[in-house]
């Protein structure tokens, strides 16, 4: 089991005290809560909001994802038209999916659609977990030892099959009063009898303003490669992200990165003074894939740490990566989200990026041979 994940926060960040807000208020969801409400199509919907700029939606009944988003009143995701769409299993995954900051891919297959080379069986892109519902859905609040106040949202997935997978993902989302930043901790556990393939990304989805023409993504690599042909030209310009281009061919491009001692590693995606840091626990999130997405009314661009690449579970297996969990088994994921909205943050963050690109180690794990494809 992996050691409690300890969130990363801004340095420096002041907030009131609790004496001062007792003073003048008897509840807190005043400042900082989960509510949870009800959509007309019957989807469940969590607004979360802490005091910082930061407020965002998670859905529920799409595996607690992170829906629409927003920092001092700027969008910092696409949405697809007339989404959320509720979970509908007959329909492909791209007209379900909804946009949002957070869309988790897994837990059993990641990649574009197939058909197991073994079994058989067809999956669909990026597979099932979008489309799942939550249950044990419940909110914690708290001052900590600290005098930090602390609220938390739990959540079950599963996804099983019988005579087939049973595996089961509690997701937490930690939210500190002031702090513009999500916590997310995800423990997967297979309660079934046999072992299981687990792979498991999280599509970080950014939209305009933050991405936009004189965007730059910041990592610390060992390496990058493209995905594929359509990528190879595209591979000096990785980093820089250019005005819409109406029919733009996405380009993916893989990304072997540098963790600190501890395993976290750190990406930047930053626009004038707007800026969002990704911090990950590379111990069991070892590679990251960008998508460069410049398309003209679908502008949207994924910066995606995962324990896999989107291979589908065919390339996995026959390259040697494909992560498998054995019966009783867990394995725990961290993710942190930090918006940075001034010069001074986002030139903080640059440089500790460059430190780790300068003075971290290759993850150990992330295996690119076989690429581009």
């Amino acid at each position: 089991m992996l050691r409690p994940y300890k969130p990363h926060f801004l340095k420096g960040y002041s907030m009131w005290t609790r004496q001062e807000i007792e003073q003048h208020s008897v509840d807190m969801r005043q400042f900082a809560d989960f509510r949870q409400s009800t959509l007309d199509n019957g989807m469940r919907i969590v607004e979360a909001y802490n005091s910082s700029g930061l407020t965002f939606n998670i859905l529920p009944d799409r595996g607690l994802d992170i829906w629409q988003a927003f920092y001092n009143g700027l969008s910092l995701t696409w949405c697809a038209q007339g989404s959320p769409y509720p979970p509908d299993m007959g329909q492909e995954w791209l007209r379900q999916f909804n946009g949002g900051l957070l869309v988790t891919c897994g837990l059993t297959h990641v990649g574009h659609p197939e058909t197991d080379s073994i079994t058989g069986q067809w999956r669909d892109i990026h597979g099932l977990y979008s489309r799942l519902r939550a249950t044990n859905v419940s909110v914690s609040r708290q001052w900590n030892a600290g005098n930090q106040y602390v609220i938390e949202l739990k959540g079950v997935v599963c996804e099983s099959m019988l005579f087939s997978e049973q595996l089961r993902l509690e997701r937490t989302y930690t939210l500190t009063l002031g702090e513009p930043a999500i916590h997310i901790h995800d423990l997967v556990t297979n309660v079934g009898d046999m072992p299981s393939p687990l792979m498991v990304l999280y599509h970080f989805n950014v939209g305009f303003p933050l991405v936009g023409a004189g965007a730059r993504l910041h990592t610390p690599d060992e390496k990058v490669v493209p995905r594929d042909d359509r990528a190879v030209p595209g591979l000096d310009a990785w980093p820089e992200y250019n005005a819409a281009t109406p029919q733009y061919a996405e380009q993916v491009f893989l990304h072997h990165v540098k963790a600190d001692h501890e395993g976290m590693s750190e990406a930047l995606l930053a626009r004038n003074n707007l800026g969002l840091s990704i911090r990950w626990d590379t111990r069991t999130l070892s590679y990251l894939t960008q998508w460069k997405n410049t398309r003209q009314g679908i502008y949207v661009c994924g910066i995606e740490p995962g324990n896999c690449w989107p291979e589908g579970r065919n390339m996995a297996r026959d390259s040697g990566r494909l992560v498998m969990i054995e019966p009783g088994e867990s394995q725990e994921f961290s993710c942190s989200l930090t918006m940075l909205g001034s010069a001074e943050t986002i030139q903080a963050c640059q440089q500790r990026i460059n430190t780790l690109a300068q003075t971290g180690r290759a993850v150990q794990g992330c295996d690119v041979s076989g690429y581009p494809i």
